[in-house]
């Protein structure tokens, strides 16, 4: 599920997915995905900081446990932390048992999160019906910043965000090396260009 803006009727197949989260305060809901990298994670983290921004990072549990420093600024910054499989397992392609024992295995890193996404979107029905067991909520998106291709422009990067971003969007960015460039372009002016709009950011929980 890799469209910029989530088609209005994926949500509608998938319900138990959270996509948005409606409010009346025009909150929206920055995350990075893929984390924790040194120098990447930092700078995200030295940015939000300056903007007094709290975010949510999706981190990956071998990630964690490589460089247990940058995690251990994420959560000391107050910022909110999910699951995202231990080696960023795309479930369509992974059998069930093999995905819920990596889901498993990170969660042993960060067990007072109850938030996961999985990687790419891609999940099959009985691996979400085991993690929704688990007690957790599966957050999805509904604007996908796109900074991870190689193919577009840091410019379209930054379009993606602000032509999309409404109220209780949930905003997806990627703290890795391969999003870096796009990223250090598109994440500030998107802040400025949402506060200016009056947007508000939270953590999601």
């Amino acid at each position: 599920m890799n469209w910029v803006k989530t088609h209005k009727f994926i949500p509608f197949l998938f319900p138990k997915y959270i996509w948005k989260i409606n409010n009346s305060t025009n909150k929206v809901y920055l995350t990075f995905d893929d984390g924790p990298i040194p120098i990447v994670t930092e700078w995200v983290l030295d940015v939000l900081k300056t903007e007094n921004i709290k975010a949510t990072f999706f981190c990956i549990g071998e990630n964690i446990q490589k460089h247990p420093e940058v995690f251990k600024r994420i959560v000391n910054e107050g910022h909110n932390i999910g699951n995202h499989t231990y080696n960023h397992l795309n479930g369509w392609e992974t059998k069930n048992e093999t995905y819920l024992d990596n889901f498993d295995m990170c969660k042993q890193l960060i067990k007072t999160s109850n938030i996961f996404r999985p990687p790419y979107g891609k999940i099959s029905p009985l691996q979400a019906k085991k993690i929704l067991q688990k007690k957790h909520k599966i957050i999805m998106w509904d604007v996908l910043s796109y900074d991870f291709g190689n193919k577009i422009s840091s410019e379209k990067c930054l379009n993606n965000v602000v032509k999309n971003t409404e109220s209780g969007s949930i905003i997806v960015f990627h703290d890795s090396i391969k999003a870096e460039q796009n990223l250090r372009y598109a994440l500030p002016k998107a802040i400025t260009y949402l506060k200016e709009k009056g947007f508000e950011f939270d953590v999601i929980s």
